[in-house]
């Protein structure tokens, strides 16, 4: 966004919140595995100085390049990185980024890749049927809609975007394809699954289901999480937002299998699996922005924050 020359920047998400989780301290080192603008990283140096480094991760070269610019200032301090955090541990190990104080996954869509890019993630405007992260990618949002089969199209828009008329606007694709726009996209379903007063466009759910599919987002996750309790020394933390069920359910999951001592089956007698707990949960319970974070960004509205230490 420009206003009379200057740049602005969309202000990260539960701000306060992650920096009482991470409990950032000067000198401390931590790694922000999905650093869209910057803008998380950019107090986190600030609080973290004198000595503190960060180490900023993002599949998106774009974000790469606004970031870098952004955080000029903090010189040697600040690193970013083109890659996705699914290779977190093996790019810490390369640059000698361990151990750490904090590692930060803010998960989903950033706004720098709905409000400046083009590549299909937002359904207000016409844009191409894009929507990847990383352009070294190969399957393409176009190439989920205008090729897969109807079964396979239903499946995607009902297990990963949770939505009930996913057969329904599954069918509705195929029978209007080929469909070129994101915008030409979100008009369809709207017409086969009307608003009728619902809050959110109709075709949130489709687009949050496409998009995983393209980036395998719940599988970068998981392998994300077990990378990243590994990269902690001890009492580093690990925060992560999650935007939706199926994000929040991994780390919720992953958080309580990594915070037991035991991880076998219900009703086993003695113990077998030898599993020692490497987590301690901070937030059994995740945290949630305020009213006033809300109305001021409604983008914030389903976010979800929990934190684990490592013991």
């Amino acid at each position: 966004m420009i206003l009379m020359g200057l740049e602005l920047h969309h202000e990260p998400v539960m701000m306060p919140e992650i920096m009482q989780a991470l409990n950032v301290q000067p000198g401390g080192r931590y790694i922000d595995g999905t650093l869209g603008e910057g803008g998380h990283s950019k107090e986190i140096l600030r609080a973290a100085d004198p000595g503190g480094q960060v180490l900023g991760l993002d599949a998106d070269a774009e974000a790469i390049s606004v970031a870098t610019e952004r955080l000029a200032e903090h010189g040697e301090s600040f690193l970013a990185i083109n890659t996705n955090f699914r290779d977190v541990r093996a790019t810490a190990l390369r640059y000698e980024f361990v151990p750490v104080h904090g590692v930060l996954f803010d998960l989903g869509v950033s706004s720098l890749q709905l409000d400046r890019e083009s590549r299909g993630f937002s359904f207000r405007r016409s844009d191409p049927l894009d929507m990847r992260f990383s352009f070294d990618q190969q399957i393409t949002a176009a190439d989920i809609v205008n090729g897969y089969a109807e079964s396979e199209l239903a499946d995607i828009i009902f297990h990963l975007g949770e939505d009930r008329a996913a057969r329904r606007i599954a069918r509705a694709i195929v029978r209007s394809r080929p469909i070129l726009t994101s915008l030409e996209l979100a008009d369809l379903i709207e017409k086969v699954n009307p608003r009728r007063g619902k809050r959110t466009h109709p075709a949130t759910r489709t687009f949050q289901a496409i998009r995983i599919a393209v980036n395998d987002e719940l599988s970068a996750l998981e392998t994300a999480l077990e990378q990243a309790v590994s990269l902690l020394g001890q009492g580093g933390r690990l925060a992560v937002i999650s935007y939706h069920s199926l994000e929040d359910r991994i780390v919720k999951n992953f958080v309580r299998k990594q915070a037991s001592d035991c991880i076998c089956p219900p009703g086993t007698p003695v113990c077998r699996c030898d599993h020692l707990a490497t987590l301690k949960m901070i937030t059994r319970r995740p945290s949630i922005p305020t009213d006033s974070e809300i109305a001021a960004n409604p983008r914030a509205r389903s976010a979800k924050l929990r934190v684990a230490e490592r013991i």
